[in-house]
Formats: C-alpha cells, sequence, structure tokens
C-alpha cells in the first residue's frame, strides 16, 4: 500500500501590518479612555495619586469622594486595587454606550478605508516594502 502524503501546511506571513497594528491600537484607546480615563500609554507611565478624601465637622469624618479618579495608572491600581476597581467599574457604567459606538464606528472605518485603499496599499506592500525585507506591509 502506498504511503499516503502529509498534507501541506499553509505557508504564514512573517510581516506585520501597520495598519492592523494602528487599528489594535485604536480599540485599546477606546478602552482604557473610557475605563481608565488615559491613554493606553499613560496607563502604563501615569502618576500613582488615587486617594480616598475624608473631611471631619464637630469630630465625624466623612468621605468626600475619590482624588486622582480622572486618570487610573497601573500604580493606582497595584497601590490601592479596591479604590481603582471601583473608580474603573464607575466609569465603564457611564462610559459603556459611547465606548460601544466609537468601537462600531473604528471598525466600519478600518473596514471600508482598507476596502478603498486596496490597490495603492498592494502596491505598496509589493514594490516598496516586499523588496526591502523589513517585514511591514501597510
Amino acid at each position: 500500500m502506498a504511503r499516503r502524503r502529509k498534507a501541506s501546511r499553509p505557508r504564514r506571513s512573517r510581516s506585520i501590518s501597520v495598519l492592523n497594528a494602528f487599528e489594535s491600537y485604536m480599540y485599546a484607546n477606546i478602552l482604557t479612555q473610557g475605563a481608565l480615563g488615559t491613554s493606553p500609554i499613560g496607563v502604563i507611565t501615569g502618576d500613582t495619586d488615587l486617594q480616598m478624601v475624608t473631611g471631619s465637622v464637630l469630630g465625624q469624618t466623612y468621605d468626600l469622594g475619590v482624588a486622582g479618579a480622572g486618570q487610573i495608572s497601573l500604580g493606582d491600581i497595584v497601590s490601592s486595587p479596591g479604590l481603582a476597581l471601583a473608580t474603573v467599574q464607575s466609569n465603564v457604567m457611564s462610559n459603556w454606550q459611547s465606548m460601544a459606538l466609537q468601537t462600531f464606528a473604528t471598525r466600519i472605518s478600518f473596514k471600508f478605508g482598507k476596502r478603498l485603499l486596496r490597490a495603492p496599499l498592494a502596491n505598496i506592500n509589493r514594490n516598496l516594502m516586499k523588496p526591502l525585507g523589513v517585514g511591514i506591509r501597510l
């Protein structure tokens, strides 16, 4: 009996798409702006300034609110996770509609933009990027 031929594996592109990377960054930006109030870079490099503000009147202490809740950073999440997650939850509850609309608009615009610019992008990838061999395509 003859040996069976192995199925050939599909070839995968070894290049990085700049447009796909930019689209992914846009989605990350929508998520972090709505939930944390800052950009993805600001989440990593932001100040650690989240704290509960209290005040006292006639011996009674009152919670006045949260200071530094405008921009939540990774340092805020590590230093006071309960307060940071409560702030993130309230931000998501108040911003979920705009986040959904921005996500939808981003998806539609990239889909139609890539479709409209298919020929010029293919020309650039074929004539500039491929001969350079840098592993990047548009």
